[in-house]
Order: C-alpha cells, then structure tokens, then sequence
C-alpha cells in the first residue's frame, strides 16, 4: 500500500499535498472508506469520538476534506457480513481514513476482521492514519503507549512498516508526549523510530520512507 502516516490528520498544506500525490489525482475526484474502529478502545474512549471522526466534525481533518463520497468501515461488524461484499467495498475505494484512539484494539480488529490479510494485495489504495491509525502499521508501539490489552499481551503490531512512531510529540494536552520520554522509549523500542508532532506525517512509497513535517520530529 501507499502510506501516510500522520499524527492529527492532514493539518497543513505539506501534508495535504502529499495526500494528492499518492491518490495521483484531487481529493473531491477520490473515494474514500474511513475506519472508526480504534476510537471505541482507548479507555478514555467516549462515542462523541467515533461520530466526530465520521462526520468530519473532528479538527482532525480526515473525512472533512471534500472527498467525493465517503463510506464507514466498521471492523467490528466485518466478521458478521459476507467477505466477497466487504472486500468489494475495499477494493472500490481510493483511500483508507483511520482513525486514532488504541493501537493495540485496532490491531486485534484489523486481524480478526481479515482486513490486515487483504492490505498486501492493495498496492493502489492509499492508507491515511492518524495516531494509533498510523502506530497500528509499526512492528510494536511500545509498554508507554499500551491501555487496551491484547488476549495474548504485549505491544506487538502489524509491522507493515519497519520502524515505530511515537506521537503527539510535546504537545500541550499530552504532558507525558515529552522530547525526553520520546528518548527513553526509543532506548527500548529495539528498532527505528520516529517522534513525530501534529504538523508532521511519514509517507511511505515502495519502501521509501519520507518525513512530511511543518513541526517538530525527530528520528532515532
């Protein structure tokens, strides 16, 4: 797949920009599916969340960007609905929106769905993440960043991308998103890694990675 993985969602013109060129035409020539499913899990979740991300209420930007049609892909209820018509679904569209909120419950969902299954066999479909939408495709996430517990433990996630992400880098309604807490979960995450903040985004195309970023992002 084609990848952008952001912090907050498309929250400037660099990040905006990069969004085009991977769809390789405009957004409101582009179809969409949005994935609300990670907002559900966190433990501060609340429902107000998932419906902001749907509607494009959120100041998150993802399905409020003008799309020309934007459908809801609830992975919870995939396993309950014939595979052939939700797979149709995926295949249709131009790009993936995912929303954030618990990496770790997005990732048991993506599994259990079949969706993480079918994700290699989409080479033109763009996967647009915010927050733990984007964390979900790093190999792990890291013991700070667990709240939703996996029935087998541990942080481990899809690793479609070879490196991790820490987020919300010294934003002021994260207090514990600090440059030094970025440090010291690097110094264990085992691998590359990415501390990125709200204005920043990591574009991934055929192996190439690139850092998108009007803010502030450092790699380790």
């Amino acid at each position: 797949m084609k990848l952008l993985l952001t912090d907050s969602g498309i929250k400037n013109p660099s990040i905006r920009e990069a969004l085009v060129d991977l769809l390789g035409k405009p957004i409101d020539e582009s179809s969409a599916l949005c994935i609300p499913t990670a907002g559900y899990g966190a433990p501060d979740a609340d429902p107000g969340g998932p419906w902001r991300f749907i509607s494009g209420w959120s100041p998150l930007l993802m399905t409020g960007l003008g799309w020309k049609s934007v459908g809801v892909l609830e992975l919870t209820a995939l396993p309950s609905i014939d595979k052939a018509h939700w797979v149709s679904w995926v295949r249709e569209a131009d790009v993936l929106l995912v929303n954030g909120g618990d990496a770790l419950y997005l990732c048991h969902w993506m599994r259990a769905s079949g969706l993480a299954d079918l994700l290699p066999s989409l080479p033109d479909t763009v996967y647009v993440g915010l927050s733990a939408g984007s964390m979900v495709m790093t190999p792990r996430i890291g013991e700070e960043f667990v709240g939703w517990k996996p029935p087998a433990g541990g942080d481990d996630t899809l690793g479609v991308v070879d490196f991790s992400i820490f987020p919300h880098l010294d934003h002021p309604a994260c207090p514990d998103n600090s440059t030094a807490a970025a440090e010291r979960w690097a110094a264990q995450i085992a691998g590359p890694a990415y501390a990125i903040d709200e204005q920043t985004a990591i574009k991934v195309t055929d192996g190439t990675v690139e850092v998108i970023s009007e803010g502030h992002w450092k790699a380790f």
